[in-house]
């Protein structure tokens, strides 16, 4: 049985997992947070790439552990690495230089093959590892603390083709999260707390925050504002929480639906990034398309493998590997 490592570096979390080389089913995988001051909203790109540095061997080590590897690292047979955000030339972030360094050195010292690709196919990569059955031609939203974009993905045996239909105007889903997280209190990143936060509002609520978008382009800028007044003015957290959380399924709606109306032979939408972790934001959503867009089915990978991870690269590296 050989395996093939995955790396993402990520601006949020470092991430390794191995999988089967042969099936390409996961064996094993390590993840931690980058480490963020209380009251900070992330990290310099600088220090990103320093607590890469520092964690990769830490985590490799961890990895081997768990897989008993130890005297066994002629089983490796390829690696599968995330070089940039998007898959795009112009798509560059300095922390993901940390993994594909790393990715060569380990190939280069075992003589192994690599597939560099990029984090949002990694994304959309590991939603699909659970959801086997979609079509090749799919829309996809990928939304994070850097990106809002909406786009029509094809599969191709390097990753995915993608045409671009709209990203964030300004602030994207995750950093409107964070911003309004970390001005009630909450820790960074703020998802996780957040969504807590409003399971104690009242489904009830009046409060509403606008949603700004222009064809499949989201504007979170003026929301953010917004909620940032509603809380000095004295609006319940919980009440502001979920007020956040349905400023972006309204948003989402919006960007679906358009994209949807210029390519409505498309039977798929899949949602990714740490954003679509959230419940009530994909039970919202799966309710209102039914409604709004009957015949296009809305799917997520499972929320641990909506935030950053690296079995979509080494999903992409397996399927690529396997095409020759």
């Amino acid at each position: 049985m050989g395996l093939i490592l995955g790396i993402d570096t990520s601006n949020y979390t470092t991430s390794l997992c191995a999988v089967d080389a042969d099936q390409g089913e996961l064996r094993a995988e390590v993840r931690r947070l980058l480490p963020v001051q209380h009251g900070q909203r992330g990290l310099r790109q600088a220090e990103a790439l320093f607590f890469h540095v520092r964690r990769l061997p830490e985590l490799m080590a961890e990895l081997m552990n768990q897989l008993s590897l130890s005297k066994n690292s002629h089983l490796w047979a390829g690696v599968g690495v995330s070089v940039r955000p998007r898959p795009l030339s112009n798509s560059y972030m300095p922390s993901f230089a940390a993994g594909e360094s790393f990715a060569q050195t380990f190939a280069s010292a075992l003589g192994l093959p690599v597939l560099r690709s990029s984090h949002q196919e990694g994304h959309l990569a590991a939603a699909e590892y659970f959801l086997p059955e979609i079509e090749d031609l799919f829309i996809g939203v990928h939304l994070s603390g850097g990106t809002s974009d909406v786009l029509v993905a094809r599969r191709t045996v390097w990753g995915y083709a993608i045409t671009p239909f709209g990203e964030g105007i300004d602030l994207h889903a995750g950093q409107f999260v964070d911003r309004v997280g970390v001005s009630m209190g909450l820790p960074f990143p703020a998802g996780p707390h957040l969504e807590r936060l409003a399971m104690l509002s009242e489904n009830s609520t009046k409060f509403r925050l606008p949603s700004h978008v222009k064809g499949a382009c989201m504007s979170f800028s003026g929301p953010c504002t917004a909620a940032l007044r509603a809380e000095s003015n004295g609006v319940p957290h919980s009440v502001l929480a979920r007020a956040v959380e349905d400023c972006l399924v309204n948003s989402l709606l919006k960007a679906i639906v358009f994209v949807h109306a210029k390519v409505p032979e498309v039977n798929n939408c899949i949602v990714v990034g740490g954003v679509s972790a959230n419940i009530h934001l994909r039970d919202r959503l799966r309710h209102r398309l039914v409604i709004q867009a009957p015949e296009l089915k809305v799917l997520f990978a499972p929320p641990a493998y909506s935030s950053d991870n690296a079995l979509g690269v080494a999903t992409l590296a397996y399927r690529f590997f396997h095409s020759f």
